[in-house]
C-alpha cells in the first residue's frame, strides 16, 4: 500500500473527484458550480447523500514553498490531461453500491469489460459512468502520488491573475480623482488623472491671465474631493475722488468690486447702479465718497457732509449764494477734499482811468560846421500822452491794489533832434590871446560855464545874451556850450568891440 497523503481519495471513489485544470476540465467560475462538479449534487443518481461535503476542501499539503512569480507575468500552466489506460487496466471498484442495482444484488458485467465489478449493468448509463469514475479516480491517485503540490499549483495561477487584476484596478482607481471645478461662478464636478492644478486647467482648456485668481494656486497638488476655483479678473477704469486709474477685480457686480477695492460706499456717489454686472470687458466707474468740508462766508463757518464733484457744488449745498464778482479761496471747479476749508470772497469794485505822459526820444546828428564839443538842439522834443484804465475792487471790505486792465495812446511823442559839432576849434584869436580871460570870467559868472543871471537873459562864463552869441557863430544858448567855445566867442567879441560888452568887469582883462 502506498504511504501518499492523498490516497484517501481512492477510498471515497468518484464522488470526490477533483476537477482537472486544462482543456475541457477547466474549473467553474462560481462556487456553486465548483461544488456540483467536484462532489456531485446530493440526491442525484449515482451519488450517495452522505458523500456530499463542502467544495474546495483541499487536503493538507506538505510544507513546501510555492514558486515565486513576477507580479507582471501570469504563468501559463499546461493542462493536465488524464493518461489513457488500456481496457484491461481498468480497476475493479468494490465496496460501494451503484445506482441501478440493489445493494445486495450484483449486476451483470459492463459490456466490453469482463472485469467489471458486480452491481454494474452492461450497456447502461450507470455502467458507463462507473467506468468513467473508476478511470478518473485512478488518474487522480496517480497525479497526487506523483505531484504532492498539485492543489497549490492549480490555485497559484488563479491567485496571481486575481492579484494582478486587482492591483491594476486599484492603481487605476487611485489615480482617478473627483474634483469640483468652479470657473467664474459656474461649478461642475469632473474626474481627472491630473496631478496638480496646472495640469487640470490645461486638460479643461481653462486659460489664466496675469490678473486672474486661482485657488489653490497653480502647481498645487490635488486629491480627490478637492475644489479648484478660477476667478477671472475684469478691468475697471476707476475715477475715485478725482483720481483716475485702472484696477483689476474678480468681482461680478459693481457693489462687490467696490467692497473688494476697499471703497467706502456709505453716502458715496456711484456713476452706475451698484447691482450692475461687470462683464469680462470691464467698465468705466466714477465714485465720489462722502467728505467733510467747511465753508467760511460772511463771517460764519458752515460744515457739510458732501459727495459734490466741485467746490461750487459744495458751497451751494451749504446754502451760500455767490453773486456778481464773488468767488472762493480755491478754484470753484476744483475737487473738494475731506477736511478742507473754503472761504467765500465777497467782491465789489469798479474802474478808474488815468492819463500818463510818454517821454520823447533824443536823436543826435553830426554837424561839421560846428566846433567839436558843441551840440545844438535843432528841434525840441514833444512829450506824448497815454490813457490807462485800472480795475478797483474791495474784498470782504478791504481795498485791493488797482489792477491795470487797459491802455491806449492819445498822442504820440515827438523826438528831439540835436546837432553835434565835429569842426576842429582854432587855437587863438589874434589881438586877444594875451588878455586875462580867466579874471573876466571870475568877475562875470564866478567862473561857472552854465551860469545864468536872475532875469534869464544872460548866460555862460562871460554872460552872453542869446542874440550876441548866435551872431558870433554860436548855436543854441551860450550856457550850453563848452567853456573853451565860450572863451573863443568872447575873444572874437573883444576884437570887434573891445571891453565895452563888459562895462563893470572889462577892466580885469588888462590885469
Amino acid at each position: 500500500m502506498s504511504n501518499a497523503r492523498y490516497e484517501t481519495y481512492e477510498t471515497y471513489g468518484p464522488a470526490y473527484a477533483d476537477p482537472v485544470y486544462g482543456g475541457f476540465d477547466a474549473p467553474p467560475t462560481d462556487l456553486h458550480s465548483a461544488q456540483t462538479l467536484a462532489y456531485g449534487t446530493p440526491g442525484a443518481p449515482g451519488v450517495y447523500a452522505d458523500t456530499y461535503r463542502p467544495a474546495y476542501e483541499a487536503p493538507t499539503l506538505p510544507d513546501r514553498e510555492a514558486p515565486t512569480l513576477p507580479s507582471y507575468e501570469v504563468p501559463t500552466l499546461p493542462a493536465y490531461e488524464a493518461p489513457t489506460l488500456p481496457d484491461h487496466e481498468v480497476p475493479t471498484l468494490t465496496g460501494l453500491p451503484w445506482q441501478g442495482a440493489p445493494d445486495d444484488q450484483p449486476g451483470p458485467g459492463l459490456a466490453g469489460y469482463p472485469d467489471a465489478g458486480p452491481g454494474v449493468r452492461a450497456g447502461s448509463r450507470a455502467a458507463a459512468r462507473n467506468g468513467s469514475h473508476r478511470r478518473s479516480a485512478r488518474r487522480r491517485k496517480a497525479r497526487y502520488a506523483e505531484r504532492p503540490d498539485s492543489p497549490m499549483r492549480r490555485l497559484l495561477p488563479q491567485a496571481l491573475v486575481v492579484a494582478f487584476l486587482a492591483g491594476g484596478t486599484t492603481a487605476f482607481v487611485a489615480k482617478d480623482k473627483a474634483i469640483e471645478l468652479n470657473v467664474d461662478g459656474e461649478t461642475r464636478t469632473l474626474h481627472t488623472f491630473a496631478d496638480d492644478v496646472t495640469e487640470l486647467l490645461a486638460e479643461e482648456g481653462v486659460e489664466i491671465g496675469a490678473h486672474d485668481v486661482v485657488a489653490p494656486g497653480p502647481g498645487t497638488e490635488i486629491d480627490s474631493g478637492d475644489e479648484v476655483a478660477v476667478h477671472y479678473a475684469r478691468p475697471v477704469r476707476l475715477t475715485l475722488d478725482g483720481h483716475r486709474r485702472q484696477v483689476w477685480t474678480t468681482a461680478h457686480t459693481v457693489e462687490e468690486a467696490l467692497r473688494q477695492l476697499g471703497v467706502r460706499q456709505e453716502g458715496a456717489y456711484v456713476s452706475t447702479s451698484r447691482s450692475r454686472r461687470i462683464g469680462r470687458e470691464g467698465l468705466a466707474l466714477d465714485v465720489r465718497t462722502e467728505r467733510t468740508v467747511t465753508i467760511m462766508a460772511d463771517g460764519r463757518a458752515r460744515t457739510v457732509r458732501t459727495n459734490a464733484a466741485t467746490v461750487r457744488e459744495a458751497v451751494e449745498e451749504a446754502g451760500i449764494t455767490l453773486r456778481g464778482q464773488d468767488t472762493t479761496s480755491v478754484p470753484q471747479g476744483s475737487f473738494p477734499r475731506d477736511g478742507q476749508t473754503v472761504t467765500v470772497l465777497r467782491i465789489t469794485g469798479g474802474r478808474e482811468t488815468r492819463e500818463e505822459p510818454i517821454p520823447f526820444q533824443v536823436r543826435r546828428t553830426e554837424d561839421p560846421t560846428l566846433f567839436r564839443g558843441t551840440e545844438v538842439v535843432e528841434r525840441a522834443g514833444e512829450t506824448g500822452l497815454r490813457r490807462v484804465t485800472f480795475a478797483l475792487r474791495t474784498v470782504n471790505g478791504v481795498r485791493q491794489k488797482p489792477r491795470r486792465i487797459k491802455s491806449e495812446v492819445v498822442r504820440e511823442p515827438r523826438p528831439q533832434v540835436v546837432k553835434v559839432g565835429t569842426k576842429q576849434r582854432p587855437a587863438s584869436v589874434r589881438g586877444a590871446d594875451h588878455l586875462d580871460w580867466q579874471g573876466l570870467a571870475a568877475c562875470e559868472s564866478g567862473g561857472r560855464p552854465d551860469a545864468v543871471d536872475s532875469s534869464g537873459t544872460y548866460g555862460g562864463l562871460y554872460q552872453f545874451d542869446t542874440r550876441t552869441w548866435q551872431a558870433l557863430g554860436g548855436s543854441g544858448r551860450p550856457q550850453d556850450a563848452p567853456a573853451a567855445e565860450q572863451t573863443y566867442r568872447a575873444k572874437k567879441l573883444y576884437v570887434r568891440r573891445g571891453a565895452s560888452p563888459w562895462p563893470h568887469c572889462g577892466g580885469r582883462l588888462h590885469g
